[in-house]
C-alpha cells in the first residue's frame, strides 16, 4: 500500500469541489430568484395584453419585449413574431399574429 494519498482526496480538491457546487448552488437560486421576479414585469394595458401575455410568455420572458422596444418599428416587430412562429415553433394562431404585431407596434414600437 502506497503512503501517498490519492489526488481524489486531497484536501485542496476537496475544497474546490465545494467551491464548485457552492457556485453551482448560488446560481441556480439566482436564476430562481429573477425568474420568479418575472412576475413584476407588467405589460402595458390594451385588450391585446392578454393574447401577447398567454403567448410570448409561454417561451420567454416578457422582459424580451421591453428590450426590444426602443429600436423596434412595426416591419421589425412582425419579422419577429413570424420568426418566433416559423423557425422557433411558437404555438400562435396565424389569425392572432397580427394581434400581437399591432399590440406591441402601438405599445412598444419607435413609430
Amino acid at each position: 500500500m502506497s503512503s501517498r494519498k490519492s489526488p481524489s482526496r486531497s484536501p485542496d480538491r476537496r475544497r474546490r469541489a465545494g467551491c464548485a457546487a457552492g457556485v453551482i448552488g448560488a446560481t441556480f437560486w439566482l436564476v430562481a430568484a429573477v425568474r420568479a421576479d418575472e412576475s413584476a414585469l407588467h405589460l402595458k394595458e390594451a385588450p391585446e395584453a392578454t393574447t401577447v401575455r398567454a403567448h410570448c410568455s409561454s417561451c420567454h420572458s416578457l422582459d424580451y419585449i421591453q428590450m426590444n422596444a426602443p429600436f423596434m418599428k412595426k416591419a421589425g416587430w412582425e419579422a419577429e413574431v413570424r420568426k418566433m412562429v416559423k423557425v422557433m415553433g411558437a404555438p400562435v394562431p396565424d389569425d392572432e399574429i397580427a394581434r400581437i404585431v399591432n399590440y406591441l407596434a402601438a405599445n412598444y414600437g419607435v413609430e
